[in-house]
């Protein structure tokens, strides 16, 4: 329970104040108004030998009704629990490459080969579980690109999306271009400074009706920074019909397009050769696009100052029905005291 005026208590006292020191209004000489019930209510008032005890009811009641509108007046509340308020963060779309090289098995994941994009869904979940405050959206791509989550605060949606993404989904390609075209497009009206796209992929451009570096600069105009991630190992040695080779799988990686739609644009570019390192990737956007804000508190409180003054109203109701009942004007006409005045 709080009071948000607790200074109104300081009026408790003015009606014993108005008694004592205000002096009695002057009666015209025109005449006053007459009301039949006058000496009822006269009577609650105090004569020369004190109150009267027939009077002390009325007094309690009378000075309840003050107390329930003083109590009133100081703004009662019931106050909850500490809530937090979600802050406005950032707006990040996560462009993701399902193109046929993302099935390539040259990456571990506790100790067994698995596919590039296992490692991504891995990295990435633990990337937007992170992102408390933010909205994030998931654009997928390969021959063409489409939305598959808008830009929500609901993270879980976007994780849970991410790791239904399946390779080849819509084609065996690479369409970058497109893929910041459609991201920008659910970018270009959020706020300004909160707009960043993350475009992953391990391959070069080679489909889609947009030029990555023409969407880049679109991007740009709509001040969108594009964090590029590059994936896929590093040149190994492997064993062949021919004897030990050296092959590089990430050999259709277009390293210098990546970094020039991140120079572009204001962000950066990183390689990724191996799960540790894709998990540093998404360490440093963490570190170059920190969490704007942690949640505002607030007290939810629910206005409780009605109730007292309902119930003064209801008192004064009955305290007034009281003095004026027939009943009570009868008991005062056999009142001797009553009529010999």
């Amino acid at each position: 329970m709080h009071f948000a005026w607790p200074l109104a208590f300081l009026l408790l006292p003015l009606p014993l104040l108005l008694r004592r020191f205000a002096k009695p209004a002057a009666v015209p000489a025109a005449g006053a108004l007459k009301l039949p019930f006058y000496r009822q209510l006269a009577a609650g008032g105090q004569s020369g030998a004190g109150i009267r005890p027939a009077n002390w009811p009325r007094l309690i009641v009378a000075s309840l009704i003050w107390l329930l509108l003083v109590a009133s007046l100081a703004r009662p509340m019931l106050v909850g629990p500490e809530t937090p308020l979600p802050v406005e963060g950032r707006d990040i779309m996560m462009a993701i490459d399902l193109s046929g090289s993302m099935g390539e098995q040259d990456f571990a994941l506790d100790g067994r080969a698995t596919t590039r994009l296992n490692v991504v869904r891995e990295a990435a979940q633990d990337f937007i579980a992170r992102r408390a405050g933010d909205r994030i959206g998931l654009v997928l791509f390969s021959d063409r690109a489409y939305l598959q989550a808008p830009l929500t605060f609901d993270r879980e949606v976007v994780a849970t999306l991410l790791n239904e993404a399946q390779v080849g989904l819509t084609g065996q390609k690479t369409a970058i271009g497109d893929a910041i075209a459609v991201s920008a497009k659910r970018l270009k009206d959020r706020p300004k400074d909160s707009r960043v796209l993350v475009l992953l992929t391990d391959g070069a451009s080679n489909a889609g009706a947009v030029d990555p570096l023409q969407a880049a600069k679109l991007a740009k105009d709509y001040g969108i920074r594009i964090y590029t991630i590059g994936v896929g190992a590093g040149p190994m040695r492997v064993q062949t019909a021919f004897g030990p080779q050296i092959v590089n799988p990430s050999a259709g990686l277009d390293e210098a397009t990546l970094k020039n739609i991140a120079d572009e644009t204001g962000g950066a570019y990183f390689r990724a050769r191996d799960v540790e390192g894709l998990a540093q990737v998404y360490h440093q956007i963490d570190r170059l696009e920190p969490v704007l804000d942690k949640p505002r508190m607030i007290r939810p409180s629910v206005a409780l100052f009605y109730w007292p003054l309902g119930a003064a109203l209801v008192l004064s109701f009955g305290l007034g029905a009281a003095i004026t009942t027939p009943w009570r004007r009868r008991i005062s006409a056999r009142s001797p005291k009553t009529a010999g005045a």
